[in-house]
């Protein structure tokens, strides 16, 4: 496992638990700890983790970490690992790390994931397969000890396509989550009430599900996902709708309040605080 940070360490943990020996390596100190008390073998390097593993999982937080990533692996000749590479990051910058390591004989499968870090420590993740096929047969077993369902897309970038569809949708849920636990506690009904309530009729959602209970205990300071990182996330996206000149309105609407979750000191809280941002606009 290399980066274990919020998602890495849900992921590395759950593994453990189903009985995988998981090496892992981070940068950060209490990342480590943290992997070490989970029952895991930390590592010295990424180079450790390559020589230690057929497979290894990657969860990082950029480009310049993945290639940092794939030229130490390349450094390690001996090893050959599959690579399920977690991150949401371009495709372009996942092809040319792809390209590079195809030359050293090692095989990195796109697997973005659907899901919060709450539900990753929960299992509750779906991983969006794109590359070889041969080579996805293979961590099947690995794929089944971290996450609930997975999905094989065909060729390399595809499980990167959907999971820039399923965050636009993440984008947009979370907001108007947001709005319609402002408008209960507005309108003088129990948020938390609410949340319950509303998470069993048609306007259901993960994301009210998921960050609902939160939003209504005013409770973000554990994040399941930074604002700062999904503001890369979002970026990524933006980019890619752009590109594709596909309209996307709602999404567009949402970034002016992960805007202003970051200029009102919410940068290192839960996506959740959009909540805090709304109900700061109304008062």
């Amino acid at each position: 496992m290399l980066g274990m940070g919020i998602m890495g360490s849900a992921i590395a943990a759950n593994l453990v638990r189903a009985g995988f020996r998981v090496v892992g390596y981070d940068p950060v100190s209490h990342c480590r700890r943290r992997h070490r008390q989970a029952g895991g073998i930390v590592a010295a390097n990424t180079r450790e983790v390559a020589r230690s593993a057929g497979i290894v999982i990657t969860s990082l937080p950029s480009a310049g970490a993945l290639g940092l990533v794939s030229s130490q692996i390349i450094q390690e000749t001996k090893s050959r690992p599959i690579i399920i590479e977690t991150s949401t990051l371009p495709i372009p910058v996942k092809e040319a790390a792809r390209k590079r390591l195809a030359k050293a004989g090692v095989t990195l499968l796109d697997c973005p994931l659907s899901g919060t870090g709450a539900q990753a420590r929960t299992k509750d993740l779906v991983v969006y397969v794109s590359g070889n096929r041969a080579a996805f047969k293979k961590v099947v077993p690995v794929l089944n000890g971290f996450s609930r369902g997975h999905y094989f897309l065909g060729a390399f970038g595809n499980g990167s396509k959907m999971k820039f569809a399923a965050n636009l949708l993440v984008a947009i849920h979370n907001v108007s989550a947001a709005e319609a636990v402002v408008l209960a506690r507005r309108s003088g009904l129990n948020p938390a009430l609410a949340v319950k309530v509303l998470g069993d009729g048609a306007g259901a959602s993960r994301m009210l599900q998921v960050r609902g209970p939160m939003m209504a205990k005013r409770a973000y300071k554990v994040a399941t996902m930074k604002v700062e990182v999904w503001q890369k996330d979002m970026k990524i996206i933006g980019d890619f709708v752009r590109r594709l000149r596909s309209p996307a309105p709602l999404f567009t609407a949402t970034k002016a309040i992960y805007d202003r979750a970051v200029a009102l000191g919410y940068g290192k809280a839960d996506t959740a605080a959009v909540c805090a941002v709304l109900e700061n606009r109304v008062r």
